[in-house]
């Protein structure tokens, strides 16, 4: 039984952020963006303990291709997204919403 996926606004800027920016470049390049988020999005739900925590109760998701991490926590009926950030990037960003 999946647990649903709710993508914090923190989050969602960031992956809007950097779909626009994959978009102005190549609309394909965008779409496959998209859609290896969405498949860490599926195997989180999915299971979400199969990731190792990293801060906290924060664990990391790679997403394949690119050079982006999903930074989420379980919830007793969710899984909340905290960030979609670029690897490059200081975690001090995200870690501070936790």
């Amino acid at each position: 039984m999946s647990l649903p996926v709710v993508v914090e606004g923190d989050a969602q800027a960031e992956f809007d952020e950097s779909f626009d920016w994959y978009d102005a470049r190549s609309a394909a390049k965008a779409a496959q963006f998209a859609e290896a988020v969405r498949a860490v999005f599926t195997r989180i739900g999915a299971r979400p303990r199969a990731h190792g925590v990293v801060y906290k109760d924060v664990r990391r998701a790679v997403v394949q291709g690119f050079p982006y991490c999903v930074y989420y926590a379980e919830e007793p009926h969710r899984v909340l997204v905290i960030s979609v950030f670029h690897t490059s990037r200081d975690p001090a960003v995200w870690q501070g919403r936790r």
